[in-house]
């Protein structure tokens, strides 16, 4: 296993020269990010070219985003059944926990605004966390989380609202985020409060505001096909 990431590919390629020329039958390449897997297919068309052909194994850190990234690159993977329920562990812990931060607020106080200040400092510490080297993620497991306790007739209606914009767009991550809109909306004409519209809005331009640089990346790679390319994709499997 050559010590360097895959995400520095030339330092990648003569680490697995050696490996081989020792006697290695197969090499395995640390990809703990979506940037490193991404990776993997450019350092086997180098080593291709030399006339390396051993395999290549994704050394995968419980990120199931890059096993996914490595698959499509690669077009293969091997999942792991307890790494698979690990991230779903991981990601009912990320929508639990603000729930349960939201209902202590509202325990402590009785105060419906420090309720709702609590849901969005929390989904703030996750997506902005500024101690012990925690990497956050964009915040939409947290939301999920927060907007379920606070409106709960938005539990059986986001999955609704993701399923059509799935079917429409065949992006998901776009359409876990188009179907947040329904939240606004839950507030306005169910919930019939201004203090919900409000909270709703301001809670979800924070996981916006951390998919910027994300968006901006896909227009990029998107090449002709533009805005569309990015909002609609031609199947499941097709990535940016």
């Amino acid at each position: 296993m050559p010590v360097m990431r895959s995400f520095s590919i030339f330092s990648c390629r003569p680490g697995a020269s050696d490996l081989v020329e020792a006697g290695c039958e197969l090499v395995r390449i640390t990809a703990p990010t979506v940037e490193d897997a991404a990776n993997l297919k450019a350092i086997r068309d180098r080593l291709r070219a030399l006339g390396i052909r051993v395999p290549l194994v994704a050394d995968i850190h419980f990120n199931p985003r890059a096993a996914l990234e490595a698959a499509w690159r690669t077009g293969r993977v091997k999942p792991e059944p307890y790494e698979s329920a690990r991230a779903l562990l991981d990601d009912l812990d990320k929508a639990f926990a603000p729930a349960l931060a939201v209902a202590t607020g509202w325990w402590l106080t009785g105060s419906v605004y420090l309720q709702l200040a609590a849901g969005i400092v929390v989904v703030l510490g996750h997506s902005f966390p500024v101690f012990l080297k925690f990497r956050g993620g964009k915040g939409g497991a947290t939301c999920i989380g927060v907007l379920a306790y606070v409106m709960p007739w938005g539990i059986p209606l986001y999955p609704a609202f993701f399923g059509l914009s799935l079917l429409i767009t065949r992006y998901p991550t776009l359409s876990y985020s188009i179907a947040f809109l329904c939240y606004p909306f839950l507030a306005a004409f169910v919930y019939h409060s201004v203090v919900y519209i409000i909270f709703s809005v301001v809670l979800l331009l924070i996981p916006f505001i951390r998919y910027i640089p994300r968006i901006v990346e896909m227009k990029q790679k998107s090449g002709a096909g533009g805005w569309k390319h990015v909002a609609v994709r031609r199947n499941l499997k097709d990535r940016l």
